[in-house]
């Protein structure tokens, strides 16, 4: 986790691409596109404290999720392209701007990934990952929009394949109720 930590916070949308799979941390600054019910996340990361992420994540290499990576081969820009996933995921949100988005990532042998994923989500329990679910998701497909929209997409409108699913049963007042239990774990910046 320090090797990640030591790596320099830069702009989501800015990321030049690079081969290699591994872990990263979002954070979010809200200087650009407000979101009121983020503030206090959005006021570390206008402060420089880049000490609580909103999302943790990982890339494993093509193959890698289902087992059947090639362990001499190479990861390829598995984690370029999942950080370019996420860029244009709140991109496509209608209260996000993307410049309000910074990144840390780091470049892992795909044998840590998975417990250093498990490590950032339990040392950090970002919003994203434990409270507001969905950001990471794909495009379920055809034959799978009965699935409800995940509550990401409730709060953050605008992936055109998130309007084909179910509505979530949980609306946006009873989402941000929560959202607020959450911002009131974190330290007064």
């Amino acid at each position: 986790m320090k090797a990640l930590l030591d790596r320099p916070v830069v702009p989501l949308a800015a990321i030049p691409r690079f081969n290699g799979a591994g872990l990263y941390l979002i954070y979010y600054t809200g200087e650009n596109a407000p979101f009121p019910a983020y503030e206090p996340l959005a006021r570390l990361g206008r402060l420089g404290r880049f000490e609580r992420p909103i999302y943790a994540g990982k890339a494993v290499p093509a193959g890698g999720r289902r087992g059947t990576v090639d362990v001499d081969g190479m990861a390829g820009n598995s984690l370029w392209k999942r950080l370019a996933e996420h860029a244009e995921s709140i991109q496509l949100a209608s209260n996000l701007d993307v410049r309000d988005f910074q990144v840390r990532h780091l470049v892992v042998d795909d044998t840590w990934i998975g417990h250093g994923e498990g490590l950032l989500l339990r040392h950090y329990v970002p919003l994203w990952n434990q409270y507001l679910d969905g950001f990471g998701n794909h495009d379920p497909g055809a034959g799978r929009y009965n699935q409800k929209r995940s509550p990401w997409d409730t709060l953050h409108p605008g992936r055109p394949w998130a309007f084909k699913c179910a509505d979530n049963p949980k609306q946006i007042p009873e989402l941000l109720v929560e959202i607020d239990a959450f911002m009131a774990t974190l330290p007064s910046a």
